[in-house]
């Protein structure tokens, strides 16, 4: 097992690294694609490339109109998220083996941070989090330090390689490189960044159990 700093924070990314929100993530889309008249994406395409922020990605995709398309999509998602959201396997447990309050624990997430925290209080885990920082809540979305920043300000600890920063896309891992914390990577990627090496992670955890021995052996 990798032997790492001893973490004084671990922050979190949410979609798809604490819960399961890709099938959400694809019928909001669509239906907001359809709205703009635009053709659907396929569920592999929301995959690959959703990994911004709307405020980032949409004026890229709708153009002059994407405040609209924005609005659209989150009414879509708002829809359907609270009854149809699923954290991943084991993640509760792993989230226990955290040594609380001795390690200060946050989202750092590029989801809406109302939506963020709505869903965090759906599943009832307020007690696992000190922090939940969404989209538009700082200046800035990942892979900015802003939110990583603004998620720490109230801890007394700096960005550094004692916070650990878990995520499953290069955003985060860019975000965690450029705060210097410590990268985690989460889940099982195959995206060309890994194999390219231009975003360095400093462990791989494949799944929610593996995750949870990388934190136990470096506590």
């Amino acid at each position: 097992m990798t032997k790492l700093t001893k973490p004084r924070a671990i922050l979190f990314d949410w979609d798809n690294t604490l819960v399961n929100t890709w099938p959400l993530i694809h019928s909001a889309l669509n239906m907001t694609l359809r709205h703009m008249d635009h053709p659907e994406w396929t569920y592999e395409r929301v995959t690959k490339e959703i990994k911004q922020s709307m405020r980032d990605s949409f004026p890229v995709m709708f153009g002059d109109k994407w405040k609209d398309a924005a609005d659209h999509y989150r009414k879509s998602y708002r829809s359907i998220h609270l009854d149809q959201l699923v954290p991943l396997p084991d993640v509760e447990a792993m989230l226990e083996a955290i040594a609380r309050p001795d390690v200060f624990v946050g989202i750092v997430s590029n989801k809406q941070g109302d939506t963020l925290r709505m869903e965090v209080e759906k599943l009832g885990w307020q007690r696992y989090f000190d922090a939940a920082v969404g989209a538009s809540d700082a200046a800035r979305d990942k892979p900015h330090p802003d939110p990583v920043i603004l998620a720490l300000k109230d801890s007394g600890i700096n960005p550094a390689a004692d916070v650990w920063f878990v995520g499953d896309t290069s955003i985060d891992i860019e975000a965690a490189n450029a705060t210097g914390c410590t990268p985690i990577l989460y889940g099982d990627c195959t995206d060309d960044w890994i194999n390219e090496g231009t975003h360095p992670y400093a462990a791989h955890a494949l799944d929610h159990a593996a995750l949870k021995a990388l934190i136990t052996s470096n506590s």
